[in-house]
């Protein structure tokens, strides 16, 4: 195995050995570079046992929220003089390209800023009980240990969603990262001893979905589990949870829509929407991969928009001049390249693209297809690619109409200068998060989350802290008055 590079778990603060490996592939050389330990039941029964020890006693237990916010905000210390490190690794590991995972990574410490802050603002009420002589009043606590399960195109993003406000509350935590994409996790999941966190606090597992993964959700210790991916992974978590009666956040797939009206002005659509497919090669859960126009600009957009994304440069995402980089899996970028295939049998007519660039690397270059209607399966299923589907309207009801006829609702954009339909479409859109003039932007200040198939639960916010608490209410008769013990009070 000479010239990988080993990465380890780590268990109640302890790197551990692993029962035996698998190897990561960088998608750019699509070579082995690194091994990653796999896991069974066993190991992920270590780590949710000290997961578990951790939230019931020692020093986690009793920390104050207070305390529990200050080691947040030196966490983000040290994040942000780690950044570009983790960056190159992430980019190693996944393909993405090393400009936008410097820009997550110098941003990600605000996460643990923000929700640091709020560690010790949690707060019960007293209760206007209407019981004379009896005091109530409510207690916000957290819900144990959480299970964070990651998706492969943005792990340490994705993961600083979820650890911020989990860790905030009070939470231990057992991450499983995606087989895919699990070196950049384990090398972020190191700062955490440095930062002064408890042994315990934050473990990791890592393998395939249906020996670690299956394990860590059926797993009887785990009290939530937040989740974000592939809609199918979704479902299994859920069906497995509600077994269990346990509560999940589900962050899962997208066929958001880009609408532009002939009002809009047109050279930041012309941006907005390239920014929102071909950044991160379409590996994005809010990838505007449907671009609605108004049939006034229609072809005029088109034109422009494929003149902007055919020179993009394709090539190493370490190169900071690259564009476009690899899809991050071959299964996905044969899978990408068949729903090309599908949407031109179905009829769809290719503008740009089409085909996969004769270099090594999974890439698929940036593609266009008009034609398309709102039936087709390019036009309804999740392609997760760098693969624009333009549809036309007429007017506003009509855009509003095919943007909502999807099963997903995780986003949408919304391209005008007519103030009143910005507000009409604040209304009537049905998605998690509305971009109006703007794509792709994210904040942990602002929600977020999906309607219909896209998921359950918001991430981001003071939302995300409220899903990783539980409310005990307290009623207190300082007299001890028990007049009647066969009826209630």
């Amino acid at each position: 195995m000479s010239g990988l590079v080993d990465f380890r778990n780590i268990v109640a603060g302890r790197t551990v050995e692993p029962r035996d490996w698998f190897e990561s592939i960088d998608p750019y050389t699509t070579t082995p570079w690194a091994r990653i330990p796999r896991d069974g039941a066993e190991q992920v029964d270590a780590a949710v046992g000290a997961a578990s020890i951790a939230f019931r006693k020692g020093e986690w237990a009793e920390l104050t929220p207070s305390k529990r916010g200050l080691l947040l905000h030196r966490f983000a210390d040290l994040l942000a003089e780690r950044a570009g490190a983790l960056a190159a690794i992430e980019t190693r590991d996944n393909g993405k390209l090393l400009v936008e995972a410097r820009a997550q990574l110098r941003y990600m410490p605000e996460w643990f800023r923000y929700f640091g802050g709020l560690a010790d603002k949690i707060e019960g009420r007293m209760l206007p009980i209407d019981k004379p002589g009896m005091v109530a009043f409510t207690r916000r606590e957290p819900l144990g240990v959480v299970a964070a399960i990651l998706p492969w195109n943005s792990p340490l993003q994705l993961l600083s969603w979820k650890l911020a406000p989990l860790l905030a509350a009070g939470n231990t935590v057992v991450i499983k990262p995606s087989e895919h994409a699990s070196a950049s996790t384990l090398a972020f999941v190191e700062l955490f001893e440095a930062a002064g966190f408890p042994p315990g606090v934050v473990n990791t597992v890592t393998g395939l979905p249906d020996e670690a993964g299956a394990a860590l959700v059926a797993h009887k210790d785990i009290a939530k589990i937040a989740f974000t991916g592939g809609e199918a992974g979704g479902i299994a978590i859920y069906q497995a949870a509600a077994a269990a009666l346990k509560p999940v956040t589900l962050e899962l797939g997208g066929k958001s829509a880009n609408i532009i009206f002939a009002d809009a002005n047109l050279d930041s659509a012309v941006n907005g929407v390239v920014a929102g497919i071909f950044a991160a090669a379409g590996q994005t859960c809010v990838a505007g991969s449907r671009l609605l126009v108004q049939r006034p600009v229609h072809d005029a957009l088109v034109e422009r928009i494929a003149a902007l994304a055919a020179p993009a440069r394709l090539g190493d995402p370490s190169d900071l001049a690259t564009q476009v980089g690899p899809i991050a899996t071959e299964a996905q970028w044969s899978r990408v390249n068949n729903y090309v295939d599908i949407a031109r049998a179905e009829g769809a007519e290719l503008v740009l693209g089409g085909a996969s660039p004769d270099r090594a690397g999974w890439f698929v270059a940036p593609t266009v297809l008009t034609g398309v209607n709102n039936g087709m399966r390019i036009a309804r299923e999740e392609v997760f690619g760098p693969v624009l589907s333009v549809i036309p309207f007429d007017d506003e009801e009509e855009a509003f109409e095919l943007a909502n006829d999807s099963p997903y609702g995780l986003a949408a954009g919304l391209w005008t200068t007519d103030m009143a339909r910005t507000f009409r479409g604040a209304e009537r859109l049905q998605a998690g998060t509305l971009w109006v003039n703007s794509y792709r932007a994210v904040s942990y200040m602002a929600p977020f989350g999906g309607y219909k198939r896209s998921g359950l639960g918001r991430e981001n916010g003071q939302e995300a802290i409220e899903a990783y608490l539980q409310t005990k209410t307290v009623l207190i008769d300082p007299d001890a008055r028990v007049a009647n013990p066969f009826s209630i009070r």
